[in-house]
């Protein structure tokens, strides 16, 4: 990590005070740990187990939970922690970060309720890139990743499309590029409540019941 890089993300986390990081290899949680520390997080929690990761998360609610999906043997138990958590607070930002490129498996934890998935082998500005999305509410998933998912359905898509208006569609770009409600009010001088609803209009024609159908939409125009 650059000097540079940490400097731009510091003042971005500097107020996160408490996340938890989810995983089963102490050399993870080392570099997690160290990596949260010098961009300026307060409270770092650490659990190597789903128990345990719920346990903490249970008596602490942190704002933010970095979570692997594989747990030793026990397959991608770590979908059921995310839903687990998604379950009990809505607000909470989740952040998968695994070793798994599988697209169905990708769909599957944002379906869960993760806000964002990072591979494990991403360059440490990219996780902050992402953990930077999940902090502020906004979701993440690196565009390459985001196609492939995007791929698994498109054609079951693209005959609803025509159903949707000319400002369904300017909104639906800007969803391909990750923007926020906020950031598309303001691009297409809109209200925010407006685009919260036009959103929610675009689910509705192409069957989209979460963020990953959505992104799997935006991606197949």
């Amino acid at each position: 990590m650059h000097n540079e890089d940490l400097a731009v993300q510091r003042g971005v986390h500097q107020a996160m005070t408490s996340v938890l990081i989810a995983d089963d290899h102490p050399v993870i949680l080392r570099g997690f740990r160290t990596l949260m520390e010098d961009v300026g997080v307060e409270t770092i929690l650490e659990a190597s187990t789903v128990v345990d990761a719920y346990r903490a998360f249970c008596r602490q609610h942190p704002a933010i939970v970095v979570c692997d999906l594989t747990f030793g043997d026990q397959g991608v138990s770590g979908l059921t922690l995310i839903r687990r958590i998604r379950k009990l607070e809505r607000r909470t930002g989740i952040l998968a970060f695994s070793m798994h490129d599988d697209p169905m498996i990708v769909a599957r934890a944002l379906e869960s309720g993760a806000t964002g998935y990072v591979l494990k082998d991403a360059p440490a500005k990219e996780f902050l890139e992402a953990f930077a999305c999940v902090r502020t509410g906004r979701h993440y998933l690196e565009h390459e990743l985001a196609l492939r998912i995007a791929m698994l359905n498109a054609d079951t898509q693209q005959p609803r499309m025509s159903n949707l208006t000319e400002r369904e569609f300017q909104v639906l770009a800007l969803i391909k590029e990750r923007r926020s409600y906020q950031d598309i009010a303001t691009e297409l001088s809109m209200k925010y409540k407006t685009v919260v609803n036009v959103c929610s209009s675009i689910r509705q024609k192409l069957g989209a019941k979460n963020f990953a159908d959505l992104v799997r939409a935006a991606l197949g125009t």
